[in-house]
């Protein structure tokens, strides 16, 4: 599943080819399962409406749109939302950016045309993506339910684990406490936090979530920098493969030798999850 470094990518090359545009018609396929709203009225309140910007919240691309009379043109940094198209990509999910005379590919489910004839896409072969329509006049905006990992500060981030018995790795991934973060990331974070992944929470010091909370804040960037990690089905919004997977310390690579001791990386499950680390260098 793609996560905050993955979406992060996606969401930035989506704003820089599609803001200003206007979207003249939509497309949705016949499978109900992508869609949070249902297709008819996703379309009915798309069509006509203004891309205002692309953003992200946690791990859902987040398209603020303009009302249908709203001027187009890239001069749309100042105007607030009418409404919001929310993508979330699940497992398998790509939302591109492309043109009409481009194939479509299997399992697309959306297809918005654009006023400057590019088209934005949404394909998901599993079908665990979501696709939203909120006209603001009605209700709230999305809004991730956890903290922002890139964001949080000191006191927050130590705050949200205190008191906390359940693994670290666990917490990590609990949406409910840090919006974004994923499997990778979280090993990646505690093997450069030095942390060993079924430390349980409560019993970590200030010291130790300070150093992971800046761990994490640094591997997140860093990936972000180098498109996400692409070790599945994931590209960026141009169909591109990322490259920070040539950079994972411990993900995914069980009885290779630590990059930094030389000991096997193992792998045990936690959460439900395949979990790396190592056994030297983590504590």
């Amino acid at each position: 599943m793609p996560e905050l470094p993955e979406v992060e990518t996606i969401a930035r090359g989506v704003n820089a080819r599609v803001r200003g545009d206007r979207i003249v018609d939509a497309w949705f396929s016949s499978h109900r399962e992508p869609f949070k709203t249902p297709a008819p009225a996703q379309a009915a309140g798309l069509e006509g409406r203004v891309i205002l910007g692309v953003h992200r919240r946690g791990k859902h691309i987040v398209c603020g749109l303009g009302g249908s009379g709203d001027g187009g043109g890239r001069e749309t940094s100042r105007q607030a939302p009418e409404a919001q198209w929310i993508v979330h990509l699940g497992m398998t999910g790509r939302l591109l950016v492309t043109t009409p005379e481009t194939d479509v590919a299997p399992h697309t489910h959306a297809r918005l045309r654009l006023e400057s004839g590019k088209e934005l896409r949404f394909v998901d072969p599993r079908r665990f993506g979501r696709l939203e329509f909120r006209d603001l006049e009605e209700g709230a905006g999305f809004a991730a339910p956890g903290a922002e990992p890139l964001k949080a500060g000191k006191l927050e981030f130590a705050e949200l684990f205190r008191g906390r018995r359940t693994a670290i790795k666990a917490a990590l991934l609990n949406q409910g406490l840090l919006s974004g973060v994923g499997n990778i990331y979280a090993d990646e974070a505690l093997f450069r936090a030095g942390i060993r992944p079924r430390r349980r929470t409560d019993r970590l010091t200030r010291a130790e979530l300070e150093r992971l909370r800046l761990a994490l804040r640094e591997v997140l960037r860093h990936a972000i920098r180098l498109g996400g990690s692409s070790v599945s089905d994931y590209v960026d919004a141009e169909g591109v493969r990322g490259f920070f997977q040539l950079e994972h310390r411990v993900y995914q690579r069980t009885g290779e030798p630590c990059r930094v001791c030389g000991s096997a990386i193992r792998r045990v499950i936690v959460a439900g999850r395949s979990t790396h680390y190592c056994p030297q260098c983590q504590r």
